[in-house]
Protein backbone atom coordinates (compact mmCIF):
# COMPACT_ATOMS: atom_id res chain seq x y z
CA UNK A 1 0.00 0.00 0.00
CA UNK A 2 1.74 3.27 -1.16
CA UNK A 3 1.82 5.95 1.26
CA UNK A 4 -1.41 7.82 -0.54
CA UNK A 5 -3.81 4.89 0.77
CA UNK A 6 -2.45 4.63 4.23
CA UNK A 7 -2.85 8.60 4.57
CA UNK A 8 -6.51 7.80 3.69
CA UNK A 9 -7.32 4.63 5.17
CA UNK A 10 -5.90 6.41 8.55
CA UNK A 11 -8.20 9.11 7.90
CA UNK A 12 -11.36 7.03 6.85
CA UNK A 13 -10.71 5.12 10.23
CA UNK A 14 -10.60 8.37 12.31
CA UNK A 15 -13.91 9.45 10.82
CA UNK A 16 -15.21 5.92 11.33
CA UNK A 17 -15.01 6.65 14.81
CA UNK A 18 -16.33 9.81 15.26
CA UNK A 19 -20.00 10.74 15.84
CA UNK A 20 -21.29 12.95 12.96
CA UNK A 21 -23.33 15.98 14.06
CA UNK A 22 -23.31 19.92 13.93
CA UNK A 23 -20.38 20.45 16.05
CA UNK A 24 -17.95 17.73 13.86
CA UNK A 25 -19.50 18.92 10.79
CA UNK A 26 -17.17 21.32 10.00
CA UNK A 27 -14.26 18.67 10.43
CA UNK A 28 -15.91 15.91 8.57
CA UNK A 29 -15.59 18.71 5.82
CA UNK A 30 -12.30 19.28 5.77
CA UNK A 31 -11.52 15.36 6.31
CA UNK A 32 -13.73 14.66 3.21
CA UNK A 33 -11.92 17.54 1.31
CA UNK A 34 -8.31 16.14 2.16
CA UNK A 35 -9.42 12.50 1.11
CA UNK A 36 -10.47 14.07 -2.14
CA UNK A 37 -7.07 16.10 -2.71
CA UNK A 38 -5.30 12.80 -2.04
CA UNK A 39 -7.14 10.86 -4.42
CA UNK A 40 -6.54 13.26 -7.33
CA UNK A 41 -2.73 13.56 -6.37
CA UNK A 42 -2.94 9.56 -6.90
CA UNK A 43 -4.34 9.90 -10.12
CA UNK A 44 -1.72 12.75 -11.14
CA UNK A 45 1.15 10.14 -10.06
CA UNK A 46 -0.38 7.32 -12.15
CA UNK A 47 -1.25 8.97 -15.45
CA UNK A 48 2.60 10.47 -15.02
CA UNK A 49 3.93 7.27 -14.48
CA UNK A 50 2.30 5.79 -17.62
CA UNK A 51 3.06 8.29 -19.84
CA UNK A 52 5.91 6.79 -21.81
CA UNK A 53 4.48 3.85 -23.02
CA UNK A 54 1.08 3.83 -22.32
CA UNK A 55 0.98 2.44 -26.21
CA UNK A 56 -2.72 2.96 -27.55
CA UNK A 57 -4.13 5.06 -25.37
CA UNK A 58 -3.20 8.52 -26.72
CA UNK A 59 -6.24 8.35 -29.32
CA UNK A 60 -7.16 11.54 -31.31
CA UNK A 61 -10.65 12.62 -31.48
CA UNK A 62 -12.18 12.29 -34.79
CA UNK A 63 -15.77 12.47 -35.87
CA UNK A 64 -18.76 14.85 -34.34
CA UNK A 65 -18.80 12.68 -31.10
CA UNK A 66 -16.72 10.59 -29.01
CA UNK A 67 -18.46 7.61 -27.69
CA UNK A 68 -16.84 4.96 -25.10
CA UNK A 69 -17.50 1.25 -24.36
CA UNK A 70 -17.14 0.70 -21.03
CA UNK A 71 -17.68 -2.64 -19.00
CA UNK A 72 -15.78 -5.53 -17.14
CA UNK A 73 -14.06 -8.17 -19.50
CA UNK A 74 -15.79 -10.49 -22.06
CA UNK A 75 -18.93 -8.74 -21.77
CA UNK A 76 -19.20 -8.54 -25.41
CA UNK A 77 -17.63 -4.71 -25.97
CA UNK A 78 -15.11 -5.74 -29.29
CA UNK A 79 -18.46 -7.41 -30.84
CA UNK A 80 -20.67 -4.69 -30.37
CA UNK A 81 -17.96 -2.02 -31.44
CA UNK A 82 -17.63 -4.30 -34.77
CA UNK A 83 -21.37 -4.44 -35.17
CA UNK A 84 -22.20 -0.65 -35.09
CA UNK A 85 -18.90 0.49 -36.81
CA UNK A 86 -16.22 -0.17 -39.74
CA UNK A 87 -13.86 -1.50 -36.64
CA UNK A 88 -12.47 -5.14 -36.40
CA UNK A 89 -11.76 -5.71 -32.92
CA UNK A 90 -10.45 -9.25 -31.93
CA UNK A 91 -13.39 -10.90 -30.00
CA UNK A 92 -13.31 -13.89 -27.73
CA UNK A 93 -14.73 -15.71 -24.93
CA UNK A 94 -11.86 -14.82 -22.61
CA UNK A 95 -10.55 -11.75 -20.44
CA UNK A 96 -8.28 -8.93 -21.61
CA UNK A 97 -9.08 -9.63 -25.73
CA UNK A 98 -8.80 -6.13 -26.26
CA UNK A 99 -5.42 -4.93 -24.88
CA UNK A 100 -4.98 -1.26 -27.02
CA UNK A 101 -7.81 1.11 -27.69
CA UNK A 102 -9.81 -0.03 -31.05
CA UNK A 103 -11.08 2.78 -33.11
CA UNK A 104 -14.16 2.45 -35.24
CA UNK A 105 -16.76 5.00 -37.05
CA UNK A 106 -20.40 5.15 -36.92
CA UNK A 107 -22.21 6.90 -39.39
CA UNK A 108 -26.09 7.20 -38.02
CA UNK A 109 -28.88 9.62 -38.88
CA UNK A 110 -31.96 9.07 -37.83
CA UNK A 111 -34.95 9.66 -40.01
CA UNK A 112 -36.08 13.12 -40.67
CA UNK A 113 -40.08 13.85 -40.67
CA UNK A 114 -40.86 16.66 -43.17
CA UNK A 115 -43.88 19.15 -42.82
CA UNK A 116 -45.74 17.08 -45.56
CA UNK A 117 -45.56 14.38 -43.82
CA UNK A 118 -42.46 12.62 -46.08
CA UNK A 119 -40.32 10.51 -44.58
CA UNK A 120 -36.70 11.65 -45.79
CA UNK A 121 -33.43 9.45 -44.76
CA UNK A 122 -30.22 10.94 -45.24
CA UNK A 123 -27.32 8.70 -46.42
CA UNK A 124 -24.31 11.12 -44.66
CA UNK A 125 -25.05 11.51 -41.00
CA UNK A 126 -23.34 12.11 -37.75
CA UNK A 127 -19.71 10.37 -37.90
CA UNK A 128 -19.63 9.16 -34.24
CA UNK A 129 -16.66 7.89 -33.34
CA UNK A 130 -17.09 4.85 -30.63
CA UNK A 131 -13.83 3.66 -28.98
CA UNK A 132 -13.34 -0.09 -27.78
CA UNK A 133 -10.92 -0.44 -24.65
CA UNK A 134 -10.06 -2.85 -22.01
CA UNK A 135 -12.29 -4.35 -19.60
CA UNK A 136 -12.40 -2.97 -16.31
CA UNK A 137 -10.78 -4.65 -13.04
CA UNK A 138 -11.30 -4.23 -9.68
CA UNK A 139 -9.08 -1.08 -8.13
CA UNK A 140 -8.88 0.31 -12.04
CA UNK A 141 -9.44 4.01 -10.00
CA UNK A 142 -6.22 3.18 -8.35
CA UNK A 143 -4.44 2.12 -11.00
CA UNK A 144 -4.79 -1.80 -11.27
CA UNK A 145 -3.70 -3.15 -14.71
CA UNK A 146 -3.93 -0.55 -17.26
CA UNK A 147 -7.05 0.72 -15.57
CA UNK A 148 -5.45 4.14 -15.21
CA UNK A 149 -5.11 4.46 -18.59
CA UNK A 150 -8.69 2.88 -19.00
CA UNK A 151 -10.26 5.81 -16.89
CA UNK A 152 -8.17 8.09 -19.07
CA UNK A 153 -9.76 7.48 -21.65
CA UNK A 154 -13.16 7.42 -19.94
CA UNK A 155 -12.82 10.93 -19.21
CA UNK A 156 -12.43 12.75 -22.69
CA UNK A 157 -15.33 10.84 -23.76
CA UNK A 158 -19.22 12.85 -25.15
CA UNK A 159 -20.94 9.63 -23.99
CA UNK A 160 -20.53 6.10 -22.29
CA UNK A 161 -21.94 3.14 -23.40
CA UNK A 162 -21.70 1.17 -20.05
CA UNK A 163 -21.90 -2.26 -20.78
CA UNK A 164 -23.51 -5.27 -18.32
CA UNK A 165 -23.78 -8.84 -18.96
CA UNK A 166 -27.58 -10.12 -18.69
CA UNK A 167 -28.17 -12.21 -15.84
CA UNK A 168 -24.99 -10.21 -13.64
CA UNK A 169 -25.61 -6.45 -14.88
CA UNK A 170 -26.78 -5.55 -11.55
CA UNK A 171 -23.70 -5.80 -9.75
CA UNK A 172 -21.44 -5.08 -12.69
CA UNK A 173 -23.38 -1.86 -12.96
CA UNK A 174 -22.82 -1.14 -9.24
CA UNK A 175 -18.90 -2.04 -9.57
CA UNK A 176 -18.20 -0.18 -12.72
CA UNK A 177 -20.07 3.07 -11.16
CA UNK A 178 -17.70 2.93 -7.92
CA UNK A 179 -14.28 2.64 -10.23
CA UNK A 180 -15.82 5.36 -12.41
CA UNK A 181 -17.26 7.27 -9.14
CA UNK A 182 -13.20 6.93 -7.59
CA UNK A 183 -12.30 8.38 -10.30
CA UNK A 184 -13.70 11.82 -10.25
CA UNK A 185 -16.30 10.69 -13.64
CA UNK A 186 -19.78 12.14 -12.55
CA UNK A 187 -22.24 9.94 -14.60
CA UNK A 188 -25.52 11.89 -15.60
CA UNK A 189 -24.70 14.24 -13.20
CA UNK A 190 -25.43 18.21 -13.53
CA UNK A 191 -22.01 19.88 -12.69
CA UNK A 192 -22.78 21.42 -8.74
CA UNK A 193 -24.60 25.11 -8.92
CA UNK A 194 -21.93 26.42 -6.92
CA UNK A 195 -20.31 29.59 -8.19
CA UNK A 196 -17.23 30.54 -7.34
CA UNK A 197 -15.77 34.14 -7.42
CA UNK A 198 -11.97 34.84 -6.37
CA UNK A 199 -10.98 38.25 -4.87
CA UNK A 200 -7.49 39.33 -3.85
CA UNK A 201 -8.37 40.18 -0.06
CA UNK A 202 -11.05 39.56 2.32
CA UNK A 203 -11.61 36.61 3.03
CA UNK A 204 -14.23 33.93 2.35
CA UNK A 205 -17.66 35.46 2.15
CA UNK A 206 -20.82 32.72 1.21
CA UNK A 207 -23.89 33.67 0.03
CA UNK A 208 -26.79 31.21 -1.14
CA UNK A 209 -29.97 31.58 -2.88
CA UNK A 210 -31.77 28.07 -1.19
CA UNK A 211 -31.56 27.22 2.47
CA UNK A 212 -28.59 25.15 3.07
CA UNK A 213 -28.07 22.03 5.68
CA UNK A 214 -24.24 22.68 5.64
CA UNK A 215 -23.02 24.98 8.10
CA UNK A 216 -21.51 28.04 6.55
CA UNK A 217 -17.96 27.48 8.51
CA UNK A 218 -18.17 23.99 7.18
CA UNK A 219 -18.42 25.32 3.48
CA UNK A 220 -15.18 27.69 4.36
CA UNK A 221 -13.29 25.20 5.81
CA UNK A 222 -13.69 23.06 2.67
CA UNK A 223 -12.91 25.91 0.17
CA UNK A 224 -9.71 26.57 2.41
CA UNK A 225 -8.61 22.84 2.08
CA UNK A 226 -8.78 23.42 -1.70
CA UNK A 227 -6.76 26.20 -1.81
CA UNK A 228 -9.37 28.78 -1.55
CA UNK A 229 -8.83 31.35 0.77
CA UNK A 230 -10.57 34.82 -0.62
CA UNK A 231 -13.41 34.58 -2.33
CA UNK A 232 -17.27 35.16 -2.68
CA UNK A 233 -18.87 31.38 -2.72
CA UNK A 234 -22.78 31.47 -3.94
CA UNK A 235 -24.61 28.57 -3.62
CA UNK A 236 -27.48 28.09 -6.10
CA UNK A 237 -28.96 24.44 -4.76
CA UNK A 238 -28.99 23.03 -0.64
CA UNK A 239 -25.72 21.33 -1.39
CA UNK A 240 -24.55 18.18 0.36
CA UNK A 241 -21.18 17.63 1.41
CA UNK A 242 -20.08 15.57 -2.13
CA UNK A 243 -21.32 18.26 -4.35
CA UNK A 244 -19.28 21.06 -1.99
CA UNK A 245 -16.62 18.60 -2.51
CA UNK A 246 -17.06 17.96 -6.46
CA UNK A 247 -17.38 22.01 -7.18
CA UNK A 248 -14.20 22.80 -5.19
CA UNK A 249 -12.46 19.74 -7.20
CA UNK A 250 -10.49 20.08 -10.31
CA UNK A 251 -10.27 16.67 -11.57
CA UNK A 252 -14.05 16.21 -11.73
CA UNK A 253 -15.91 15.22 -15.29
CA UNK A 254 -19.93 15.06 -16.07
CA UNK A 255 -20.77 12.62 -18.58
CA UNK A 256 -24.02 11.31 -19.97
CA UNK A 257 -24.15 7.87 -20.24
CA UNK A 258 -26.43 4.73 -21.21
CA UNK A 259 -26.21 1.54 -19.24
CA UNK A 260 -27.15 -1.52 -21.48
CA UNK A 261 -27.46 -5.42 -21.03
CA UNK A 262 -26.19 -7.27 -23.30
CA UNK A 263 -26.33 -10.99 -24.50
CA UNK A 264 -30.36 -11.13 -23.64
CA UNK A 265 -30.54 -13.93 -26.23
CA UNK A 266 -28.97 -16.26 -23.81
CA UNK A 267 -31.41 -15.42 -21.06
CA UNK A 268 -34.44 -17.92 -22.93
CA UNK A 269 -36.52 -15.06 -21.15
CA UNK A 270 -35.74 -14.70 -17.61
CA UNK A 271 -36.60 -11.26 -16.00
CA UNK A 272 -33.65 -8.54 -16.24
CA UNK A 273 -32.81 -7.60 -13.17
CA UNK A 274 -31.66 -3.85 -12.88
CA UNK A 275 -30.79 -1.64 -10.16
CA UNK A 276 -32.61 -0.19 -7.91
CA UNK A 277 -31.54 3.41 -8.56
CA UNK A 278 -32.07 2.59 -11.91
CA UNK A 279 -35.86 2.86 -11.62
CA UNK A 280 -36.48 6.59 -11.08
CA UNK A 281 -35.32 9.47 -9.32
CA UNK A 282 -33.11 12.22 -9.77
CA UNK A 283 -29.49 10.24 -10.54
CA UNK A 284 -30.94 7.73 -12.66
CA UNK A 285 -29.84 7.19 -16.07
CA UNK A 286 -31.97 7.73 -18.75
CA UNK A 287 -32.60 4.24 -19.43
CA UNK A 288 -31.12 0.57 -19.59
CA UNK A 289 -31.32 -0.88 -23.32
CA UNK A 290 -31.45 -4.68 -23.30
CA UNK A 291 -29.53 -5.70 -26.49
CA UNK A 292 -27.26 -8.46 -28.14
CA UNK A 293 -24.93 -7.44 -29.85
CA UNK A 294 -24.06 -10.67 -31.52
CA UNK A 295 -27.86 -11.57 -32.82
CA UNK A 296 -28.21 -7.86 -33.48
CA UNK A 297 -31.27 -7.41 -30.95
CA UNK A 298 -31.93 -3.71 -29.77
CA UNK A 299 -29.22 -2.25 -32.06
CA UNK A 300 -31.44 0.33 -33.85
CA UNK A 301 -33.20 1.23 -30.44
CA UNK A 302 -29.48 2.03 -29.01
CA UNK A 303 -28.31 4.14 -32.39
CA UNK A 304 -31.54 6.26 -32.00
CA UNK A 305 -30.76 6.40 -28.05
CA UNK A 306 -26.96 7.43 -28.73
CA UNK A 307 -28.11 9.90 -30.97
CA UNK A 308 -30.64 11.98 -28.81
CA UNK A 309 -27.92 11.71 -25.88
CA UNK A 310 -25.61 13.14 -27.70
CA UNK A 311 -28.24 15.82 -28.66
CA UNK A 312 -27.01 16.17 -32.02
CA UNK A 313 -28.63 18.65 -34.76
CA UNK A 314 -28.53 18.92 -38.25
CA UNK A 315 -28.64 21.82 -40.22
CA UNK A 316 -29.19 22.29 -44.50
CA UNK A 317 -28.03 24.44 -46.20
CA UNK A 318 -29.86 26.37 -48.80
CA UNK A 319 -28.07 28.88 -51.51
CA UNK A 320 -28.48 30.23 -55.07
CA UNK A 321 -24.57 30.19 -54.91
CA UNK A 322 -21.22 28.71 -53.08
CA UNK A 323 -20.59 29.33 -49.82
CA UNK A 324 -16.53 28.32 -50.16
CA UNK A 325 -17.18 25.02 -51.37
CA UNK A 326 -19.59 23.75 -48.66
CA UNK A 327 -22.55 24.27 -51.18
CA UNK A 328 -23.45 23.50 -54.44
CA UNK A 329 -26.29 26.45 -55.45
CA UNK A 330 -30.06 25.99 -56.11
CA UNK A 331 -30.69 23.47 -53.83
CA UNK A 332 -30.41 21.96 -49.87
CA UNK A 333 -27.55 20.11 -49.13
CA UNK A 334 -27.71 16.72 -49.33
CA UNK A 335 -24.91 16.05 -46.20
CA UNK A 336 -26.26 17.84 -43.38
CA UNK A 337 -23.95 19.66 -40.81
CA UNK A 338 -23.98 18.56 -37.28
CA UNK A 339 -24.17 21.02 -34.72
CA UNK A 340 -24.99 20.62 -31.21
CA UNK A 341 -28.55 21.25 -29.06
CA UNK A 342 -28.18 25.26 -27.56
CA UNK A 343 -26.07 26.08 -30.76
CA UNK A 344 -27.31 28.92 -32.54
CA UNK A 345 -27.39 30.40 -36.43
CA UNK A 346 -23.97 32.53 -35.64
CA UNK A 347 -22.23 29.15 -35.11
CA UNK A 348 -23.19 27.54 -38.05
CA UNK A 349 -22.39 30.69 -39.73
CA UNK A 350 -18.34 29.97 -38.17
CA UNK A 351 -18.69 26.51 -38.82
CA UNK A 352 -19.09 27.05 -42.56
CA UNK A 353 -16.66 30.12 -43.23
CA UNK A 354 -15.31 31.89 -40.69
CA UNK A 355 -14.43 34.47 -43.17
CA UNK A 356 -18.02 35.38 -44.47
CA UNK A 357 -19.13 36.24 -40.69
CA UNK A 358 -18.48 39.52 -41.26
CA UNK A 359 -20.48 39.95 -44.63
CA UNK A 360 -23.55 38.22 -44.00
CA UNK A 361 -26.45 40.04 -42.08
CA UNK A 362 -29.38 37.84 -41.37
CA UNK A 363 -30.58 34.10 -42.20
CA UNK A 364 -33.47 32.73 -43.96
CA UNK A 365 -35.08 29.42 -42.65
CA UNK A 366 -37.16 26.75 -43.09
CA UNK A 367 -38.77 24.11 -41.53
CA UNK A 368 -38.35 23.22 -37.64
CA UNK A 369 -38.25 26.93 -36.13
CA UNK A 370 -39.60 28.37 -39.19
CA UNK A 371 -42.95 30.71 -38.61
CA UNK A 372 -43.39 30.69 -42.57
CA UNK A 373 -41.25 29.44 -45.33
CA UNK A 374 -37.91 32.12 -45.70
CA UNK A 375 -38.68 33.71 -42.47
CA UNK A 376 -35.77 35.99 -41.57
CA UNK A 377 -34.17 35.90 -38.32
CA UNK A 378 -31.03 37.13 -36.53
CA UNK A 379 -28.00 34.50 -36.11
CA UNK A 380 -29.09 34.35 -32.72
CA UNK A 381 -31.89 32.19 -33.41
CA UNK A 382 -31.24 28.48 -32.05
CA UNK A 383 -31.25 25.90 -34.06
CA UNK A 384 -33.48 22.92 -34.31
CA UNK A 385 -33.32 19.30 -36.00
CA UNK A 386 -34.00 19.59 -39.43
CA UNK A 387 -33.41 23.24 -39.99
CA UNK A 388 -32.72 24.50 -43.50
CA UNK A 389 -30.98 28.04 -43.76
CA UNK A 390 -29.41 30.22 -45.96
CA UNK A 391 -27.09 33.33 -45.00
CA UNK A 392 -27.70 36.68 -46.90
Amino acid sequence: MDNVEEQIKAIEIGMAKTPYHKATQKWFGKMRAKIAKLRAQQADRQVKKGGGGGGGFGLKKFGDATVVLVGFPSVGKSTLLNKLTNANSPTAEYAFTTVSVIPGMMNYSPPRYMSSGEVVNDYNGAQIQILDVPGLIEGAARGAGRGREVLSVVRSADLLLIIGEAGKEKEEFRRIANELYENGVRINEIRPQVVVHKTLRGGIKINFTRPQELLCETIAEVAKEFGIVNAEIILKENSTMERLIDAFATNRVYVPALYLVNKVDKQQGKQVAYLDHLEGGTDSPPGVIRISAEKEIGLDELREAVWNQLRLVRVYLRSTESLSGHLEGGSTKIEPLIMHEGQKLKDVLATVSREMVQDKKAAKIWGPGARFPGQTVSFETQIQDGMEVTFI
